[in-house]
């Protein structure tokens, strides 16, 4: 069981840090959101404690992105705020419960349980991402178009279950870039098309009808379109 707390005040962090371990929790510490984006990849997660006055992006940007790149694990955000307005906003950023500091760790300890029971009595989640004519098996790591099965390099398979996840929403490639790229040196914003382009490429190959599962919508980003005419 591990928790990801994020964190940039050294006391808070230290302290949740202890308090998490005595509870014998595998714990993970990082001060920023870049390091929480990368810690996060692609992991199991049983908690996310989250800090919203961060360094550089904020507590409510990181949480989006996490949502944004399919972490489903329950994000409990911390905040000296405390205002109805700013604990909807955590909310709806996708976390799952709004802590004001100061708190009891006893009180943190609590809703985390919560959350994780709440989780494991839900469904689990499907590893198998299907629209449309398209299926992506997040275990094996393969796509296929109806009998045709798709070869798909890692970075492209997690850009296809992102769009996927999202089909009939469109993504704006910032939002693409913080959730596949942050904090990965030398990249910038047009990785994302250059990666858009091949996943097109690859799936119109495999279309009988042609076509396009993945569309530009003007001025908002990238699709998933489950029906590509």
């Amino acid at each position: 069981m591990t928790i990801l707390i994020v964190e940039d005040d050294v006391d808070i962090g230290s302290l949740l840090r202890r308090g998490f371990a005595s509870e014998s929790y595998q714990v993970e510490l990082v001060g920023d959101g870049d390091q929480a984006l990368r810690a996060a990849n692609g992991k199991a997660l049983e908690a996310i404690i989250l800090d919203v006055m961060l360094p550089g992006r904020s507590g409510i940007e990181v949480c989006k992105a996490l949502r944004a790149a399919g972490q489903t694990a329950p994000i409990i955000m911390l905040s000296a705020r405390s205002s109805v307005n700013e604990r909807t906003e955590g909310l709806l950023a996708g976390a799952d419960d709004y802590i004001v500091k100061p708190f009891a760790f006893e009180e943190l300890l609590a809703r985390v349980k919560v959350q994780a029971l709440r989780r494991s009595n839900s469904e689990e989640e499907s590893r198998v991402l299907t629209a449309g004519p398209l299926s992506l098996d997040l275990d094996t790591r393969q796509a296929q178009v109806g009998e045709t099965r798709v070869r798909l390099t890692e970075r492209e398979v997690e850009l296809l279950a992102l769009l996927m996840r999202h089909a009939g929403e469109p993504l704006a490639r910032a939002d693409i870039f913080a959730a596949l790229w942050a904090g990965h040196g030398g990249a910038s914003l047009n990785v994302v098309d250059v990666y858009v382009g091949y996943l097109r490429h690859k799936l119109a190959e495999a279309l009988p009808t042609g076509g396009h599962l993945i569309v530009t919508v003007r001025g908002r980003g990238f699709m998933f379109e489950p029906d590509p005419g």
